[in-house]
């Protein structure tokens, strides 16, 4: 009897050439342009559902985005699991407040990424937003005006502050801002990198209510020695060991004196919750999300870069020059993120819509960001890439807010076709159409979107 040949989205997956070379005779090194016809262009129109009326711009080796893993599962697949066999679908979050839907990639600690499809609102709903913990989530916190805050260091005055006297005695601010987790997009990355296999959705944008920074450390009286925050919060270890922190990042100084950078208690009108570091919060916007502690206690001022845990090495960092995929690493070659790359995603259609026999036009919605830069411009494609059209995108609220941005696309026939959008900051840097700059924690993967639709 013969080996069973593998499914042709899982071929795709392992080996795209040997997937074009099984499924439409393509020989390794020959171009897939103007092949698909006859049998091969059968074979592929049945994988995704449809005929498909660019199939001469496919790009070689392309994994079609009906065919591709939309979201890896929360526990990767025991490495002696047959190639056969068929992928788990993806975990479901069920946690008090978070809306049925949510990805679940790990439960300890718990992290959740939200579906593209999800973030169809102008202003993510609280229920509706990621979740990254690094630690044990402390417990809940009641008395939520008393919470104290201390921030000492390279300070003339050192302040212990409660919630109540942060809100009394300082301006109030609300922003709606990117809140974005530094490994969004590591699941792009080939070889696999370490770490929460993320796709588009750890990030939301949220009303974030609450003071500036730069008030709250000039009241204090920073001395001409500081250089760098370091943040405490009352996250545990998983350990469970009280000496070592659960995590412990911080910026430069002029960061935390920008004046999008806010001590906040309130998110969308509402208290703060909990789960995303209620009773208060950091908010550093631009930054991996990482430096924007939740629960938090304590800011040291430090005269030189702060030293705690997440910080150097390889920790929230991306290669100096580039590096082979997968290769050794050399910390001499890594630098600190501090700036998120630009991404655009399609919020609506979700991947794998089906649409009514002779539909002609579809509307498109979606969001793009960057870190620090701002988006310039937008653009949308349904031939594989082959042409774009430019979106129409709203002006953000402020330099931190994402754009949304809609389009309306004709569809020349009934068949397959892949949405693809791609964002462009100001500094002419366009979203890839592979994730590029491997490292080894796999940081800074920001392809193009990719969605799938039927029509017919």
């Amino acid at each position: 009897m013969g080996k069973q040949e593998r499914s042709l989205g899982e071929l795709y997956g392992d080996d795209p050439e040997r997937g074009d070379a099984l499924a439409f005779g393509r020989r390794t090194g020959s171009s897939r342009r103007g092949f698909l016809g006859g049998a091969g262009l059968a074979a592929m129109g049945a994988a995704v559902g449809g005929a498909i009326p660019f199939s001469d711009q496919m790009p070689a080796g392309l994994i079609p985005a009906a065919l591709a893993q939309g979201t890896p599962p929360a526990s990767p697949a025991p490495s002696a699991a047959p190639a056969a066999a068929a992928p788990k679908g993806p975990q479901l979050l069920d946690f008090p407040g978070k809306a049925k839907g949510l990805i679940l990639l790990g439960d300890r600690p718990l992290v959740a990424e939200t579906p593209e499809h999800m973030l169809d609102d102008d202003t993510t709903p609280i229920e509706k937003f990621y979740v990254r913990n690094n630690g044990q989530t402390p417990e809940p916190f009641t008395e939520g005006d008393a919470w104290e805050l201390t921030i000492d260091g390279e300070v003339n005055t050192p302040l212990k502050i409660k919630l109540g006297e942060l809100k009394q005695k300082f301006t109030h601010k609300t922003f709606r801002m990117v809140l974005e987790c530094g490994g969004n997009g590591r699941s792009f990355f080939q070889p696999q990198a370490r770490g929460n296999q993320w796709t588009n959705g750890g990030a939301g944008c949220a009303e974030w209510t609450g003071v500036p920074l730069a008030d709250v450390l000039q009241s204090a009286g920073l001395k001409s020695t500081a250089v760098h925050t370091g943040n405490y919060g009352a996250d545990q270890h998983l350990s469970g060991d009280a000496t070592k922190d659960a995590i412990s990042r911080g910026v430069p100084i002029a960061a935390a004196l920008e004046p999008h950078a806010l001590l906040v208690w309130a998110m969308n009108g509402q208290p703060l919750p909990a789960i995303h570091g209620g009773p208060l919060r950091v908010i550093i916007p631009g930054f991996p999300a990482s430096v924007s502690h939740k629960w938090l206690k304590r800011i040291a001022i430090r005269d030189k870069v702060h030293d705690g845990q997440g910080m150097g090495g390889t920790s929230y960092s991306v290669a100096i020059k580039p590096m082979i995929p997968g290769g050794k690493t050399d910390d001499s070659n890594m630098r600190t993120m501090t700036d998120m790359p630009v991404r655009g995603i399609i919020t609506n259609p979700a991947n794998g819509t089906r649409l009514a026999a002779g539909t002609r036009k579809l509307a498109l919605r979606g969001a793009a960001w960057d870190g620090h830069e701002g988006v310039s411009r937008v653009d949308v494609s349904i031939d594989f890439g082959a042409t774009w059209q430019p979106a129409k995108a709203a002006e953000p609220k402020n330099r931190y807010d994402w754009r949304r941005w809609t389009a309306e696309v004709e569809l020349p026939s009934d068949g397959y076709y892949e949405l693809w959008v791609r964002a462009t900051d100001s500094k002419g840097r366009a979203q890839p159409h592979v994730a590029g700059g491997w490292n080894p924690q796999g940081y800074g993967a920001n392809p193009m979107h990719r969605v799938a639709v039927l029509v017919g």
